[in-house]
C-alpha cells in the first residue's frame, strides 16, 4: 500500500484528523460537481463548463496534498504510528 493508501487508512481509522476546512472543501466540491446547478453549465458551454469543476478538483488536490504532508511530517516526528 502506498503512502496515499496509508494516509486514507489513518483518516478512516481515526488516527489522523483532517482540518475542518479540508472537510468543508471536500464536501462542498462533491456537492457542487454532482449538483445540477452550476456556475458555468456544461450543457450550454461544454468545454468551458468543465473548467470550474476541474478548478475545484484542483483545489481539493492541493488541500489533500497539504494534509498528507502534515501527516507525513507527524510520522517523521514520531507523534503517531501506523
Amino acid at each position: 500500500m502506498g503512502m496515499w493508501g496509508r494516509f486514507a487508512k489513518a483518516i478512516f481509522k481515526g488516527e489522523w484528523k483532517l482540518s475542518p476546512m479540508s472537510w468543508i472543501a471536500a464536501i462542498g466540491t462533491v456537492i457542487y460537481v454532482l449538483s445540477p446547478i452550476d456556475f458555468v453549465p456544461e450543457a450550454f458551454i461544454p468545454v468551458i463548463g468543465y473548467i470550474d469543476d476541474l478548478g475545484l478538483w484542483g483545489v481539493m488536490t492541493l488541500l489533500a496534498a497539504r494534509e498528507k504532508s502534515r501527516w507525513e511530517n507527524s510520522l517523521r516526528e514520531g507523534s503517531i504510528s501506523i
